[in-house]
């Protein structure tokens, strides 16, 4: 009987993880959130949206078919789950986290300082972009992908220095934020970084993870041809996404900024007399008498 990369394998463990995570929301909006908030809307409509979508992209990339076919077949499907957990639901669950729900998790004392010092742009910027090269490293790929333990070990490290990444441009604290120029140039900067081990792997001879150099090909996508396509969805699917990101947020200030300096001129023209104001102002002026004649 032949391998069937499509055989359906239970995850247990992702199941008790995404389990353990809308819990935890949940609990916390129902029974924390209404004693540190007493009056007002505990979270928004969007983010409980937005959680949906994080909890939901996280559940995909994790569970059944992506992570078997990522783990043992076809290493461009690894990338895409990277790209999903790294890219997509960090971003989303930081945007779902009410100011509340953070300040009641870090606190004030030296959590709160901890937390502040490594979402630093500096900070932040480095250890997630460490932590990519590192978990492209050959040796650590073909070893992971074997090792329970340092396969979500190296999972877990990618998650926390992304939310990191993502803290200075999205998260739940004003504080930690940095200018709107500031995001898109911090943003562009991960983007161009992405691209050295992206393009070192596509243009790279010969197999570079030998765990994926096996018979059953997935698709019919060859070793090489995995390769390659792993390192486009690297540099473009993460490239063409922050990108996206930087487009939006430079129209976005665009307007506002144009709006802030024309607003004394919008004021201006509001209070320019119209047509309709002489002749009310006429209507209500008493006509003048004709002089008498003079004979």
């Amino acid at each position: 009987m032949g391998v069937d990369p499509w055989r359906f394998q239970a995850h247990i463990e992702v199941w008790l993880l995404i389990i353990a995570i809308i819990a935890s929301y949940t609990y916390a909006i129902r029974v924390i959130g209404p004693r540190v908030v007493p009056f007002g809307a505990v979270v928004t409509r969007r983010q409980l949206r937005r959680f949906t979508a994080g909890v939901l992209l996280m559940w995909i990339a994790s569970d059944w078919p992506i992570h078997d076919i990522s783990e043992e077949y076809l290493y461009s499907m690894h990338m895409l789950q990277h790209l999903m957990l790294t890219y997509f639901v960090p971003p989303l669950l930081l945007l779902a986290t009410p100011k509340w729900l953070f300040d009641a998790i870090f606190g004030t004392g030296r959590g709160f300082r901890v937390i502040k010092f490594l979402s630093r742009a500096p900070v932040a910027g480095l250890l997630f972009n460490v932590m990519v090269m590192v978990a492209h490293i050959p040796d650590v790929v073909n070893r992971s992908v074997s090792n329970g333990p340092l396969h979500y070990s190296l999972h877990v490290l990618l998650i926390v220095t992304s939310l990191l990444m993502w803290m200075p441009v999205c998260g739940p604290l004003k504080e930690f934020q940095i200018a709107p120029m500031s995001k898109m140039i911090y943003l562009f900067l991960n983007s161009v970084v992405a691209t050295i081990p992206a393009g070192w792997l596509t243009f790279a001879e010969g197999v570079v993870y030998k765990h994926y150099n096996i018979p059953t090909r997935v698709w019919g996508v060859s070793v090489s041809n995995d390769q390659q396509i792993a390192g486009a969805i690297m540099k473009l699917g993460g490239s063409i996404f922050l990108w996206t990101i930087i487009v939006a947020m430079f129209f976005r200030h665009f307007v506002k900024t144009f709006r802030d300096e024309n607003k004394n001129d919008y004021d201006k023209v509001e209070a320019i007399l119209t047509t309709a104001d002489v002749e009310r102002a006429f209507q209500a002026t008493a006509p003048a008498e004709e002089p008498k004649s003079l004979n």
